[in-house]
């Protein structure tokens, strides 16, 4: 019985020789190569994640915020516009934060009252605290003490019971994050 070795040797034998390739190359041709090499440029847009929610980078204050907003798709950039100036009107002294790709609102800096984030169909409200709230947002959380609030496309903003719900929220401890 042959043994493996014999066998691949005798179909290496069998191919045709094929044409050199230089294995030197001049140094010129490597860097002509290496200019000829496209890169794709920088983004200039944040990626929309699944669901159309923007990849923003982590970062602390108003302008990661504002380029979450910017970058919000279609009709939830207008709402987002609208939602952050309910909420520095109503929470003056607010710190803003976006971490794990959404904005966050809090009062320290270091917890959080209230997180924004987008899906397909709609921008979810979440506050860390909502079942403290007096009538706490409607949309229940695995999270035992978060509440949440949808706003879709042609809803109309309770604008006095956002306030309402930014200002307790803002007053009771937030979400360590």
């Amino acid at each position: 019985m042959p043994d493996k070795t014999s066998i691949k040797s005798a179909k290496a034998a069998e191919k045709p020789a094929g044409p050199r390739k230089s294995i030197a190359r001049s140094s010129a041709s490597k860097s002509e190569n290496a200019a000829a090499k496209e890169y794709p440029a920088a983004a200039t847009e944040p990626t929309l994640l699944s669901g159309g929610n923007p990849q923003i980078a982590k970062g602390y204050g108003d302008a990661p915020v504002q380029a979450y907003i910017a970058a919000m798709p279609g009709w939830k950039s207008d709402v987002g516009r609208r939602l952050d100036a309910l909420i520095v009107r109503t929470v003056p002294d607010v710190q803003k934060a976006v971490k794990w790709n959404s904005p966050l609102y809090g009062m320290d800096g270091q917890s959080w009252f209230l997180g924004i984030h987008c899906f397909t169909k709609y921008i979810k409200l979440t506050f860390f605290r909502g079942a403290s709230l007096n009538q706490p947002p409607p949309v229940a959380s695995k999270m035992e003490h978060a509440r949440h609030f949808h706003i879709h496309e042609n809803d109309q903003l309770d604008e006095a019971q956002l306030a309402a719900w930014f200002k307790q929220a803002s007053e009771i401890p937030g979400e360590r994050m």
